[in-house]
């Protein structure tokens, strides 16, 4: 995980045209969630990938086109799930407040 940049994660070194990226940021309050769980869940709610948040809260997924489901998983706080689409060439910005 790359650190925090302006406006998100950084993509240096990213092709985003032949990607497609879900990204965001987990926050408890105005601060960020670090060592919180995100999940990746396919359209039947299957689970496909889970990556750690940064000490910053961040995470990314490289994701095939389509629908998905984040689920967010952190001590002291309920889960959260956001659906959010995936397309090639573009970043999908998914902020989680928990």
């Amino acid at each position: 995980m790359c650190g925090a940049t302006t406006g998100g994660v950084s993509l240096e070194g990213v092709d985003v045209t032949k990607e497609s990226v879900i990204q965001g940021v987990v926050t408890r309050g105005e601060q960020p969630v670090g060592n919180a769980y995100v999940r990746l869940l396919d359209r039947t709610g299957e689970f496909t990938a889970e990556v750690p948040t940064s000490v910053t809260g961040q995470f990314r997924f490289f994701a095939a086109p389509g629908e998905w489901t984040l689920r967010t998983l952190a001590p002291r706080a309920d889960v959260v799930d956001r659906r959010v689409v995936a397309q090639q060439g573009s970043i999908a910005e998914v902020n989680v407040s928990i």
